[in-house]
């Protein structure tokens, strides 16, 4: 496997990087790894399936790790592969534990019994979502107002079709960062940018929305494409480039406050 799918040397769920940081960015990475724990075996599968899009989000480590840095921003990393446990899902959602993704039968997940599915909640969906907010509080008791970033990566190619954006921004309620953004990736005329591409924000976009939207703070997750950031240094590459116009975007921290027609209450 790829050296950015190893899993945290603690073997905990999550990592934590940039605690502290002066930015009231908070970066969420829920499709880090590749990781599964070795009391599941491979969850049943061989290993070269731990190399593709259905066990990670290739580059999106490296991207998250350069943009806490450039932005010193504190990152919420999962140490574990969403064919474990999807951070992105809600528990009522289609694929919180796939069964099968992206055609492939997961043998390890199938016929699971409530109290596994609750176990792998807790012991890793959880973790991940509560050091989310005990971040958010931290922000918040700064007198600074969070602003909420995902970063994903997706496939050239889904279901046979080619997929020309280089890089997407997924939106829902809350546009503040992503018209902006798009508009300093825009600049460039050999980038090809999607405004919710190559998925809708309003559709996908549960992490985003529980700690973003619902809220009320600023939100967006940003996606680029696997082949964009295949290495290490490629992943940073593009890091660099978002964080100077996210740095950009969110000088005037004035415009960033809470938007309260993005509240919903639960």
């Amino acid at each position: 496997m790829p050296s950015e799918n190893a899993p945290d040397p603690t073997e905990t769920p999550i990592s934590l990087i940039n605690v502290g940081g002066a930015s009231p960015i908070i970066l969420m990475c829920d499709h880090a790894s590749a990781h599964i724990p070795a009391e599941y075996a491979n969850l049943g599968l061989p290993d070269d399936i731990f190399n593709q899009h259905v066990a990670i989000d290739i580059g999106a480590r490296h991207m998250t790790l350069e943009l806490s840095e450039r932005l010193d921003a504190v990152a919420i990393i999962a140490n574990f592969s969403r064919l474990l446990i999807d951070p992105n899902r809600s528990p009522e959602q289609p694929g919180f534990v796939p069964q099968v993704s992206d055609g492939i039968e997961i043998p390890g997940n199938q016929n699971l019994s409530r109290d596994e599915i609750s176990h792998r909640q807790r012991h890793y969906y959880e973790p991940f979502h509560d050091a989310i907010a005990q971040q958010r509080d931290k922000i918040c008791a700064l007198g600074q107002t969070p602003i909420v970033i995902g970063v994903h990566s997706f496939t050239p190619i889904m279901q046979g079709a080619g997929r020309p954006w280089e890089i997407g921004l997924l939106w829902n309620r809350d546009s503040r960062l992503a018209m902006p953004l798009l508009d300093f990736l825009r600049r460039d005329p050999q980038l090809t940018v999607g405004d919710n591409q190559p998925y809708s924000g309003k559709i996908l976009g549960h992490t985003m929305d529980e700690h973003g939207g619902r809220h009320g703070y600023a939100n967006i997750v940003i996606e680029v494409r696997q082949d964009r950031v295949a290495t290490e240094q490629t992943a940073r590459t593009w890091g660099r480039l978002l964080a100077r116009g996210l740095a950009e975007i969110t000088a005037n921290a004035d415009l960033f406050g809470v938007q309260h027609y993005c509240v919903v209450e639960i």
